[in-house]
């Protein structure tokens, strides 16, 4: 007798092993029709899964998050599948699942086109149609490296003999086609209706630069056909928005193949870069954080005692002058120690806050360079605290609070909050790990923020917690962190007297609120699809005549408004007003003022904001105090 409990928590008893699909269908046909797949125990598993001994039971399908996984990466074989149909010389390598969809990789002698892309596609759909089953087996390894050699798939050969020679691989059939996979994946191939393929891109097998450069295609998957609209819907929004075409169009910064990963920031950019560091510049002062300044250049002796050596060296610049090896830093946080460590420091100078726009290199591969959201040379808005253990509560809680109120200066008011725990790879003990991934947790509870666990995704030396934006598409961006670190300070010898007389190590938390500000200014681009705030704008006004008669009066206007503080362009070609409003508009600036005859008597501009809106006529006095309040309240 097998007793099946399910998430109700009823009881089903079956007189002998039973299948997932089986105890779908003794609930009911709909269910069995919609069933993907099941958790039994909490394990994700298909369909012709057999129970055989007791088992909490839960059905999957498409309206779950696990459900929709199992169609993006049934979808990614429907994929491999149709390829191999089409182009039977290609060779499949890997295909997982990815955010919003799925990937393939293939070795083949020629590139894949856009109008291959659609032919596979098409052929993905018939395949699909056909509604054929998918099935699992299992071999052990030597006899699965031995069948896809035989099938001329040398790639999946070699990743099954990657894996010890006692195990057993599985492996899933649908029609003519058979791949190596873990699984689980859908009962059959008519589950899957909902697709598009998006791209091809180049990538490394393995990763590697020194192997093949295989063809990826990307792929999108989902449940409902609704979703999938939406979904192609957003990326088209998102093309639209895409910081790299925008940050073109409006002169504002390029990326030269002679600085890969390097930003030219252009005087508009380098505008808008010096309004957000200025904004948090204040911030570092209201908050009582002291600005310090640390080299770049750092002998490379001073990271093996952080242990970035020996666990981040692949990701450093390094140099050498006279016989010594340095590195171009790759964060802050040693600098700031050693700044800290200039004077005995008491109990009473501590909580001890040091704020950087500190300038950091990391040697990212150049396969995963993003236009300014990636870059290998950016500035973060760094900060440590220096504290004791009994002011970890109060300093993250209040970390927290100025966090919510930065963003929501920027536009962002929803904000995911994670803990990310002690990886694999850690220095320092257990205990103080305990202590640093409890004390972040508290802070959040205290602070009324619901979070969730990022099980070790931490740092190397502590836990953090993350934040993560939502921006206008509701893509996911995280930007701040804060990080508890009890080992730092013991591996630079930092410390302070305590109120005993006696030696005592400080406790660092590493934060950074806007993080990378080349990053955080590409969101922001994306967020307001480069129509920037008016405290932002790299231009805020300009100002336009329609004929030569009012130059001299547009000179006076500009003149007036920069004196108080604005940022102003002025227009006076000799080009139709129809023309010049539309270009400037283009230009997405806040407002644009337009003089004629009419106003030049009156004394007057007629204004025009952002997205055609005719204010109509006012004073300058009026529009001054309007542009005023704009920037005043971040609007």
């Amino acid at each position: 007798m097998v007793q099946i409990t399910l998430p109700d928590g009823s009881l089903r008893e079956f007189a002998q092993p039973v299948t997932v699909a089986e105890v779908a269908a003794s609930i009911g046909a709909g269910l069995a029709k919609a069933a993907l797949g099941g958790k039994v125990d909490g394990q994700l598993v298909d369909c012709s899964h057999t129970i055989a001994a007791n088992a909490r039971l839960s059905i999957v399908t498409a309206k779950d998050a696990d459900g929709l996984e199992m169609i993006r990466h049934s979808t990614a074989h429907l994929l491999a599948y149709a390829v191999k149909e089409l182009f039977p010389e290609a060779q499949v390598t890997i295909g997982p699942v990815i955010e919003h969809g799925f990937y393939y990789d293939f070795s083949y002698q020629r590139p894949f086109t856009p109008e291959d892309l659609q032919t596979i596609e098409k052929r993905m759909a018939e395949l699909a149609a056909k509604d054929e089953p998918v099935l699992r087996r299992v071999l052990p390894r030597d006899e699965a490296v031995a069948h896809f050699k035989g099938m001329g798939e040398h790639y999946k050969a070699e990743i099954i003999g990657s894996i010890p020679a006692d195990q057993q691989v599985s492996l899933y059939r649908e029609g003519s086609f058979e791949d190596l996979c873990r699984g689980p994946h859908v009962p059959s191939t008519g589950k899957l209706k909902h697709f598009k393929l998006m791209k091809v891109a180049g990538a490394y097998w393995r990763g590697d630069h020194r192997n093949e450069m295989l063809q990826r295609i990307y792929g999108t998957a989902w449940a409902t056909k609704e979703e999938l609209q939406q979904h192609l819907t957003m990326l088209e929004e998102a093309e639209k928005r895409d910081h790299r075409k925008l940050g073109r169009e409006l002169d504002l910064f390029h990326i030269d193949d002679h600085a890969p990963g390097l930003v030219f920031w252009h005087p508009k950019g380098w505008t808008v870069w010096q309004g957000v560091e200025q904004y948090m510049r204040r911030v570092y002062q209201d908050n009582g954080y002291l600005e310090v300044k640390g080299p770049q250049v750092i002998d490379k002796t001073l990271w093996e005692k952080t242990g970035h050596w020996d666990k981040y060296r692949e990701n450093m610049f390094t140099t050498e002058s006279e016989k010594r090896e340095y590195a171009l830093k790759p964060m802050n946080c040693p600098g700031h120690i050693l700044i800290f460590k200039q004077g005995i420091k008491s109990y009473r100078d501590l909580p001890l806050r040091y704020g950087e726009f500190g300038q950091c290199h990391r040697n990212e591969p150049s396969g995963g360079l993003h236009g300014i959201m990636r870059v290998r040379g950016f500035t973060q808005d760094d900060g440590h605290i220096f504290c004791t253990e009994d002011q970890i509560l109060p300093e993250c809680v209040a970390y927290t609070a100025l966090l919510q109120k930065v963003y929501a200066d920027f536009g962002f008011k929803d904000i995911i909050y994670k803990v990310a725990t002690r990886p694999e790879k850690r220095i320092g003990s257990d205990e103080s790990w305990d202590k640093a991934e409890h004390a972040l947790m508290q802070s959040l509870r205290a602070s009324g923020c619901e979070f969730e666990i990022a099980p070790g995704d931490g740092a190397f030396y502590g836990p953090k917690v993350e934040y993560t934006l939502k921006d206008a598409l509701g893509r996911q961006w995280q930007c701040g962190t804060i990080q508890v670190d009890f080992s730092m300070p013991e591996r630079l010898d930092a410390e302070y007297v305590g109120e005993d007389g006696n030696r005592h190590r400080p406790v660092i938390l590493h934060r950074a609120i806007v993080g990378s500000l080349e990053r955080f200014i590409g969101i922001l681009i994306e967020q307001h699809a480069a129509a920037l705030p008016a405290w932002l704008a790299p231009v805020q006004v300009c100002v336009l005549n329609i004929t030569d008669a009012q130059a001299d009066y547009c000179r006076e206007i500009a003149k007036t408004l920069a004196n108080q503080g604005l940022r102003v362009d002025l227009d006076l070609r000799n080009e139709k007003i129809t023309y010049k409003i539309r270009e400037h508009s283009l230009q997405k600036l806040p407002y644009i003022l337009v003089v004629g005859d009419k106003e030049k008597e009156a004394g007057t501009v007629a204004v025009r904001a952002r997205g055609n809106k005719d204010l109509g006529v006012m004073s300058l006095e009026a529009f001054s105090a309007q542009i005023a309040s704009d920037i005043a309240n971040k609007s």
